[in-house]
């Protein structure tokens, strides 16, 4: 829950998002290998690999959770089925829908056939269809699997013309298209079957299943050649080439080799001529697995996909990262974070804030490349981390967690890999909040819930990068507070030590000696943030109680209240960011940041870029707006010219300037026939924005007629079809109906009154008149 009280500027623009965009599911990647395609509820997010940005997102309309969907192998059609049994083609560069048709039960796998024109899909009664793509209509009928088919697959040589399936009986199934009939069932396994590979002639199966063996299968006598038990529960299995040199990988000779992931976490490939295993890749940043609950470990691997152009191996790990590795030797090249959980803080990181270090709802933090979206996990903690803070120069930073503990990491500024350089322990409870020293790389300061804070020395010299941590023992404890220390920071100048407690109080402490100060008294519930001003001699405080207070710390009175609903940091439970100015006491600037609590705000070294996190599992980065754009935007309301200050509005994604535009064109004499000419004259992705907007608007009384102006002119002049088309129209309308009953009803009350009113005044004015 740490944060930053800065200097800001008040002009602030999203720069970019990362977004939740993969929270399990399937996943492919394009054949060309420059995307990935995943789902996400009721979408298929396209990743670009080399950017790592969101590049297109397919949505179903009926807003229901896609069971499956495949790209064909010429990546130009992708096949969504939902759970309301349609099936969907589209042309995904386009966004757009080309076909549509109805499958009788949910679709629980699909796939294409090397020639892109044929189509099967798995249901979940056990039957399988194939569809011709080209032509449009379902050519083949298959009945005879037993429950849902979760794995269908065409042979890759075509003239075979045969489909394996395999359903929850365990067999494989073989089909012969000419004929449409079952012509062998291959029975090994007695779990579920998660990945059928073929080899490079196509004479040879290798299975796996969740039943910890692999079964290598002869096509032409179609029998077991051989079973490899792997010893963990294989959700996925690739045939390595003969083409390309592995000796790096243990594989010697001609045979066929496989690489299988699973339970375990680690990749390891197979000789499938002895069934022994040859490597087992080794994760030196990573502690060792749990072997009790293995199964259950969130790094265990759920997919494993082949990238033949590159020599490359992609994995789906069961926390929703997914990571590219070169062969052969399965050195890390990307990793993407397909969902963070909530944020709990964010620092930005490296020489000229290349890299942000994210705590979440874990105990691994996350670094991202900001240029890539490309993550480094890094594992140490055993509990959730709670706070990090950064150095100065940007390449080393320190966390704490509620394991009780906090560590030291150091970032190569030329690879850009971070590791622990050292780790302390000796609080007794978890450790909310670690502040560095600001003016060079000397100290550490950790406040705990064990009411306690602690100084920490650096060690002298740090180890070098890859060396074991070395230990760090504090020089000094306080009991600082009643009740648990939520934040402790630096002041510019190492002098000055402040902390935050539950207790409702912040304390100012000399770090020369550690002797307290002064407290600050005030917020009637626990404080969550303390803050030194970089210019002025004052003490930011946010606390729970909903109020920001400014403290001089030459006086420790209040010179500044500022209030939010329920604020920690200057960002707020409401999903908003509030800049304030201290001489006038005012918010001049409020930034819609969020759709949740935000808990974490950081500001770059050259304070034109700000990074936020929040319980939305979102991050996001914002770039300082040029002035000129403001100057624009008022220039334009000043004109008249609505239209254009709207569209700059959405462009810079601000719901309260959008508002201030809509409020401006409401006010003029003939505002009504103003709006409706402006909003109807929208692109519609820009009709989009102002509907998602006019929910947020409508949840406020102060501005619900705004929203339902707006809304009025939408639903009486689109088609419901043409706003059903609408990105999360369901959604949206959905979230307007509660708050627009509660408004109805408070106009019904107002209205009662009102009649009250005008009755009352009707028989005063008669008893009045007989009165004279």
């Amino acid at each position: 829950m740490a944060g930053n009280t800065l200097p800001f500027k008040s002009n602030y623009a999203v720069s970019s998002k990362i977004e939740p965009f993969y929270k399990g599911g399937k996943v492919q990647i394009s054949h060309d290998e420059q995307y990935i395609f995943c789902t996400c509820g009721p979408r298929v997010n396209i990743l670009q690999i080399d950017t790592g940005k969101i590049i297109h997102s397919i949505e179903q309309d009926d807003q229901e959770d896609i069971t499956s969907f495949s790209l064909s192998p010429d990546d130009e059609i992708l096949v969504t089925a939902s759970r309301a049994l349609l099936l969907k083609q589209w042309d995904w560069k386009q966004e757009k829908c080309t076909r549509s048709a109805i499958h009788n039960v949910p679709v629980a796998s699909m796939t294409f056939d090397c020639t892109s024109t044929l189509l099967a899909t798995g249901g979940c009664d056990g039957t399988i269809k194939l569809w011709d793509v080209v032509k449009q209509y379902c050519t083949h009928n298959l009945k005879g699997s037993s429950g849902v088919v979760h794995l269908v697959e065409f042979h890759p040589d075509i003239s075979r013309l045969q489909l394996f399936s395999s359903s929850v009986d365990c067999g494989i199934r073989i089909w012969d298209l000419r004929t449409s009939k079952c012509i062998c069932v291959l029975e090994s396994h007695y779990s579920a079957v998660t990945s059928l590979a073929f080899s490079p002639d196509g004479q040879t199966l290798i299975s796996s299943g969740r039943d910890k063996i692999c079964s290598v299968w002869d096509l032409k006598k179609k029998a077991v050649k051989r079973t490899v038990p792997v010893y963990e529960a294989v959700e996925g299995g690739v045939v390595l080439s003969g083409k390309s040199d592995y000796s790096q990988m243990g594989v010697k000779g001609e045979g066929l080799h496989f690489v299988t992931a699973g339970s375990k976490g680690v990749l390891r490939v197979w000789d499938s001529s002895s069934a022994r295993c040859v490597f087992t890749q080794t994760l030196p940043d990573a502690p060792a697995l749990n072997t009790e609950e293995g199964d259950l470990d969130p790094r265990s691997l759920m997919h494993l996909l082949p990238m033949p152009q590159s020599n490359r191996l992609a994995t789906v790990t069961a926390e929703h990262n997914i990571l590219i590795y070169q062969m052969p030797a399965l050195t890390v090249q990307q990793q993407f974070v397909g969902y963070n959980d909530d944020i709990l803080d964010v620092k930005f990181l490296g020489k000229d804030d290349t890299h942000i270090v994210v705590a979440t709802n874990s105990s691994q933090l996350k670094v991202f490349e900001l240029a890539t979206n490309s993550c480094q996990i890094l594992y140490g903690h055993t509990d959730t981390i709670l706070s990090i803070d950064v150095f100065r120069k940007g390449s080393m930073f320190a966390s704490c967690a509620k394991d009780k503990s906090l560590r030291l990491w150091k970032m190569d500024l030329k690879s850009g890999r971070v590791h622990c350089v050292a780790q302390g322990s000796g609080h007794s409870n978890a450790v909310g909040s670690v502040a560095c020293s600001r003016l060079k790389k000397g100290f550490l300061v950790s406040g705990s819930q064990d009411c306690t804070i602690k100084m920490w020395d650096l060690p002298d010299p740090l180890p070098d990068v890859g060396c074991e941590p070395v230990l760090m023992t504090a020089r000094l404890t306080e009991r600082a507070h009643d009740k648990d220390v939520n934040s402790v920071t630096i002041s510019p100048n190492d002098k000055l030590l402040a902390s935050g407690s539950q207790d409702r109080t912040a304390k100012l402490w000399s770090l020369v000696d550690m002797s307290l100060l002064g407290v600050f008294r005030g917020h009637s519930r626990g404080v969550w943030c303390v803050q030194f001003s970089p210019v002025d001699q004052v003490l930011a405080t946010a606390s729970a109680d909903g109020s920001i207070k400014i403290w001089s710390i030459q006086e420790f009175s209040c010179v500044f209240r500022g209030h939010s609903r329920g604020v920690w940091c200057v960002h707020g439970s409401d999903g908003l960011v509030k800049l304030w100015t201290i001489k006038t006491n005012e918010c001049v600037k409020t930034i819609d940041a969020h759709q949740d609590k935000v808990w974490a705000l950081h500001g770059s070294s050259k304070d034109d870029l700000m990074v936020t996190g929040s319980a939305d599992s979102t991050i996001t980065l914002w770039k300082e707006c040029e002035m000129k754009q403001q100057q624009e935007l008022s220039n334009l309301l000043h004109e008249k010219k609505y239209l254009k200050a709207l569209g700059i509005a959405i462009s810079l994604d601000q719901p309260h300037t959008a508002l201030r535009v809509i409020r401006e064109i409401r006010q003029q004499e003939d505002g009504v026939q103003e709006l409706e000419k402006t909003l109807l004259k929208l692109r519609q992705d820009q009709k989009e924005s102002v509907l998602r907007f006019s929910v947020v608007w409508n949840t406020n009384s102060r501005s619900c007629l705004d929203a339902q102006a707006v809304l009025q002119v939408l639903l009486t002049h689109l088609s419901p079809e043409e706003i059903l088309q609408y990105q999360g129209t369901r959604t949206h309308l959905e979230g307007l109906i509660p708050y627009t009953e509660r408004h109805m009803q408070r106009i019904g009350r107002l209205l009662q009154a009102s009649m009250f009113l005008d009755y009352m005044w009707q028989k005063m004015r008669i008893t009045g008149g007989k009165d004279r």
